[in-house]
């Protein structure tokens, strides 16, 4: 049962990025901007898909021996894992309303929109970064295994890379206003 919500969870987060990125370009706005090693993305992400719908249909794991090491099986923690990742859909889902036209994957340079505030941001300069990043540990909890702490571990340490980068640009784009704005509003939480 808990490979099947979380097989439902994943293509719910998915679908929910894929969606956003469609409905921009139909408007006329090119969502996705990948420059240097952002193209390292999509290999992760076709890997984790990968690995969750083996996980959930027991299809073969590369290398099954040592990723598949399990550390720990706990109903509770798969429980927990689960919780994890229905509340970062509902912030994914709340940051992407939060977000209206100004939704980027990777740093849009050319056309960047109105600096977001409001919302979910009120709270968090990263809220879809955390919502991510609490989906992740959602997987891990619901699958303690050596692949998935891989997946959680490339997961926050290229989402900080991401947000480090966003920063940089952001702090020369809207200057004075975006530092007044990380003045009262955390990085993370």
């Amino acid at each position: 049962m808990y490979g099947t919500v979380v097989f439902t969870a994943t293509v719910l987060f998915f679908a929910m990025i894929f969606t956003r990125v469609m409905l921009l370009r139909k408007s006329g706005i090119n969502a996705v901007i990948f420059a240097g090693s952002d193209y390292v993305l999509l290999p992760f992400a076709i890997l984790f898909l990968y690995e969750i719908v083996a996980e959930t249909f027991t299809l073969p794991l590369p290398f099954a021996s040592v990723l598949n090491l399990t550390f720990f099986s706990s109903t509770i923690t798969a429980t927990i894992g689960i919780i994890l990742c229905a509340l970062a859909l509902v912030g994914i889902l709340l940051c992407l309303i939060s977000f209206g036209k100004s939704f980027r994957i990777g740093i849009d340079r050319d056309t960047p929109d109105k600096l977001v505030t409001t919302g979910m941001f009120s709270v968090s300069r990263n809220p879809i970064y955390v919502s991510f990043l609490t989906f992740f540990l959602g997987i891990f909890l619901s699958y303690p295994n050596a692949i998935f702490t891989f997946f959680l571990l490339a997961a926050f340490a290229s989402i900080h890379r991401q947000i480090l980068r966003e920063e940089d640009f952001l702090k020369k784009h809207y200057g004075n206003e975006y530092t007044e704005y990380c003045k009262k509003v955390r990085r993370y939480l």
